[in-house]
């Protein structure tokens, strides 16, 4: 059978989504090829702002890996860009030279960012903020200045802001209008953003026209018409987009603002369709993802031959993404003659909500401080609801008295339509992927559909279909918490599964037990390699890919991209030749800060990764740790041995700690310390295992923490000798190990286990011995990272210094 052959131009989000849907309809129907620009897979863009954020890793928001085109026997052809169509001959050529030939070809070119043609705009340090390239930038400009300016009061130029402001960067937002978001909020729900972005930190130069951008090379600031100016060392334009039309208008295919597709997707030309930020429907060009996905539905049914209703353009909804604001907007927001409005306005609780009905329908909404009510509201919209059938009142006050609650709206919804708008999910796959797939649980959804894989804005929408399909079975199966959205497996039911099947490595763990995401993700994979470490610690071999940055680089990554240095110092104690070679080092690598930390140790501040190995060599001092999931330090007062009033050897016992337990992974950061007498100089009350002397023996104390949840640590036991001490440490640190989630600090797993549980366990002899057998075995295989790393070239390859991104 001959194939049809099917080019898309465009890897990005709406045309790779049409091709997901034409993959599900006729699946044996197309040969297909992708060109896209940029050289990545497809992802996420409207997440970059959350990559910027650092709420997640540029892996976090692929969509479709490599392995995806593989599987559906898609070409791919990433870093070309196509400048030639031929449409009598149906051939497209790239810029690298490629030549394809189509039956049916789908443009789906996109936006590009606008950028102001002010003078000095095309000096280095201005960026759009568009793709990958311009979030990388960002970033790394972040490590060496510190203003920024966003040119754009608007949804794209807040992300950017807040992303910025999270890597410690001043940041003045520039704005030609009163108002922000002026495209999708009122006046009032407009001023009430601009107070709280205050809080945050950010500043806004309102209704300010930029006239110039100052600097030689690099930007060192913006004046404006009115004669001020602006420092600044970087500046983000995010005054708006235009639809990519260049290779539509070049080629002859008409091209109003976008290019002119009609109620099917069709452009001018035959079996040519555009879809996305650069067509032009009934004169409208959506720039939001929702209305693309839409689109991208209607046209894989044309395409595949099927029957569709045609598109007839989108409701027009946004949420804003920005830490600790709830934004919403719909349809229309600005009062006008022919509009009437249902306001509720808490000046106190900072919420304020307004719909806008005509013809006693709600034709727009905008919802500050208190977004729970959108979903219901917009398919008030959808649906076209009456609202003189109801207290009008309490459409924004109390959904169940309004006769159409969260639930039974999300009943009257139809199958087609969109819950997660992000990933283009709707109600109809998610309730088929519930009813085939068994799923239970939000989590098995994410993982397996995709919805609330984004954003995170329709969890409680998906949460509602979950319900409405599986009643009560729904509560129930919530209280089982998969480790992450791969999979539907607890942390349980997987040790189960390592320990019965005799798994070894991460692949084989997500292979056997059939992983929804084939390389997982960030939360699973460190946490596999984490289990898999505690079970066979002679037999499993560190995966140190799945392993964070710090753990990998053993090196703590600061704000500037430099790195720390803590070597290990045993119970805080030093010597002078100690001392002499840390001061050696840090005057040889220029280290700009020496500093004593609260854990007794030297830390060396801002070294360059390349000069970690030679900085390790040259200390020739075991690595203290500070970067891992592991035991940091075992904090010691002077004790017997020089206080007057200490009853113990504190500093001994510390380091015999130290030296006993130096290295041991753990489920989180691990702390302890040792404390001669109960006036607890070493702070042993806040620590994850606290030691304290008392007269004729030690007290022990378990989940202290002295960090954000400051919680004091409760005794575990008392004991009469030295060796005791040993034996509860070890017992209680392996049941640590054991039992708590990965990522879980003692103070919450003690709070969430039970301190009497804990020593019910702990108190029979037999049991402490088989802990202790345990955890001696593990240790027994631990050796120094920077030792092995300055012995090894090959490992020391990772920490040469890379290339600057062009």
């Amino acid at each position: 059978m001959n194939l049809r052959k099917l080019v898309l131009v465009g890897n990005g989000m709406a045309g790779v989504r049409c091709i997901e849907e034409i993959l599900k309809l006729a699946p044996n129907r197309f040969e297909i090829a992708i060109f896209g620009s940029e050289p990545h897979p497809n992802y996420n863009r409207i997440l970059l702002s959350s990559v910027l954020a650092g709420d997640a890793d540029i892996r976090d928001i692929v969509l479709n890996d490599w392995n995806w085109y593989e599987q559906n026997g898609i070409k791919l052809h990433t870093g070309q860009t196509v400048t030639k169509i031929d449409t009598e001959k149906h051939l497209v050529y790239t810029d690298g030279g490629i030549v394809e030939s189509y039956d049916d070809l789908i443009l789906a070119t996109g936006s590009l960012p606008f950028m102001l043609s002010l003078p000095g705009a095309d000096k280095e340090g201005v960026i759009a903020f568009r793709d990958i390239k311009d979030c990388e930038t960002m970033i790394e400009a972040s490590r060496k200045y510190k203003k920024a300016i966003v040119i754009g009061g608007g949804l794209l130029g807040l992300e950017a802001a807040r992303g910025l402001l999270n890597l410690s960067m001043e940041v003045s937002v520039v704005h030609i209008f009163d108002n922000l978001m002026e495209r999708q909020l009122d006046p009032v729900a407009s001023k009430m953003l601009q107070r709280e972005l205050e809080a945050q930190g950010m500043r806004f130069l309102m209704e300010k026209h930029s006239e110039e951008i100052l600097g030689d090379r690099r930007v060192t600031g913006l004046r404006f018409k009115d004669g001020t100016v602006e420092e600044a060392d970087l500046i983000i334009m995010a005054v708006g987009i235009k639809p990519n039309v260049a290779l539509a208008k070049e080629n002859g295919i008409e091209v109003n603002r976008g290019i002119v597709v009609n109620d099917f997707l069709e452009t001018s030309v035959p079996n040519v369709y555009a879809v996305g930020e650069c067509a032009e429907h009934r004169g409208m060009v959506y720039g939001l993802v929702a209305p693309l996905f839409e689109q991208g539905q209607v046209l894989a049914k044309r395409i595949c031959k099927r029957e569709t209703d045609p598109y007839e353009g989108s409701i027009v909804y946004t949420k804003l993404k920005v830490s600790g604001v709830d934004v919403f907007s719909a349809g229309e927001f600005m009062d006008s003659p022919d509009t009437r409005a249902i306001r509720v306005h808490d000046e106190f609780a900072g919420i304020y909500k307004k719909i806008l009905v005509r013809d006693n329908k709600v034709v727009g909404a905008v919802l500050f401080g208190d977004t729970s009510d959108s979903t219901r509201i917009l398919q008030m919209m959808k649906n076209e609801t009456n609202v003189m059938e109801i207290k009008r009142v309490s459409v924004l006050e109390n959904p169940d008295s309004a006769g159409v609650s969260g639930m039974a709206a999300v009943a009257a919804m139809s199958d087609e339509e969109i819950i997660c708008g992000c990933n283009g999910v709707s109600k109809g796959t998610i309730v088929q992927a519930i009813q085939e797939k068994g799923l239970c649980s939000v989590e098995d959804i994410k993982g397996c559909t995709g919805a609330s894989r984004s954003c995170g804005g329709c969890k409680q929408l998906v949460a509602q279909v979950l319900e409405s399909v599986l009643g009560d079975k729904a509560q129930i199966a919530a209280q089982k918490e998969p480790i992450c959205s791969c999979t539907s497996l607890s942390r349980e039911e997987v040790l189960a599964e390592i320990k019965e099947k005799h798994l070894t490595t991460v692949k084989e763990v997500m292979y056997v037990l059939g992983w929804n995401q084939e390389e997982g993700c960030s939360k699973c994979r460190p946490a596999l390699n984490y289990y898999l470490n505690m079970l066979w610690p002679e037999e499993h071999e560190d995966e140190r890919a799945s392993r964070f940055v710090n753990e990998r680089l053993h090196a703590n990554i600061q704000k500037d991209g430099t790195y720390s240095v803590v070597p290990r110092m045993y119970g805080g104690v030093t010597s002078p030749s100690e001392l002499k070679r840390i001061a050696e080092v840090a005057e040889k690598y220029q280290v700009p800060m020496v500093k004593v930390t609260g854990g007794q140790r030297i830390d060396l501040l801002g070294v360059k990764k390349e000069d970690l190995p030679k900085i390790w060599a040259e200390l020739d001092m075991p690595s203290g740790f500070a970067y891992g999931k592991a035991l940091r330090t075992v904090k010691t007062c002077v004790g017997s041995d020089f206080c007057r009033f200490g009853t113990q050897n504190s500093i001994q016992m510390g380091i015999d700690i130290e030296k006993k337990f130096e290295r041991i992974n753990t489920p989180a950061k691990f702390k302890m310390a040792v404390s001669g007498c109960p006036r607890n100089c070493a702070e042993s009350g806040i620590k994850d295992l606290g030691v304290v002397g008392i007269d004729g023996g030690w007290e022990i104390y378990v989940g202290g923490n002295g960090g954000v949840h400051l919680r004091a640590g409760d005794l575990l036991c008392k004991v009469k000798t030295e060796e005791e001490v040993m034996e509860w440490t070890g017992a209680f640190m392996q049941y640590y190990r054991e039992n708590a989630n990965y990522g879980e600090r003692t103070s919450y797993w003690v709070e969430r286990v039970g301190l009497a549980n804990i020593q019910k366990v702990l108190e029979d002899p037999e049991t402490r011995r088989q802990l202790n057998e345990r955890i001696d075995v593990a240790l027994s295989v631990l050796k120094d990272p920077w030792k092995e790393i300055v012995q090894n070239e090959e490992v020391r390859a990772v920490y040469e210094e890379l290339p600057v991104l062009a």
